[in-house]
């Protein structure tokens, strides 16, 4: 479970590095917030069904994120 974790963290890691490397604006801002949504919508899981701090350390931050990018 462990070793899985670590692949799916890498990859949205590996995900939000590649929307900061993009150079057009819009598709940027739309793989950034593609990858930030998977991050928030593992964090939902992982409160339902591991420990509800998880919504507060993955989750909220996301959500924010993606906040930002849509206002700005």
């Amino acid at each position: 479970m462990a070793a899985n974790q670590g692949l799916y963290n890498g990859f949205l890691a590996a995900g939000l590095i590649w929307s900061l490397l993009i150079t057009d604006d819009i598709w940027q801002s739309y793989v950034a917030l593609f990858f930030l949504a998977c991050v928030a919508i593992a964090g939902i899981y992982g409160a339902l069904t591991v420990e509800s701090k998880i919504l507060f350390v993955q989750t909220i931050p996301a959500a924010i994120t993606i906040l930002l990018i849509l206002v700005f």
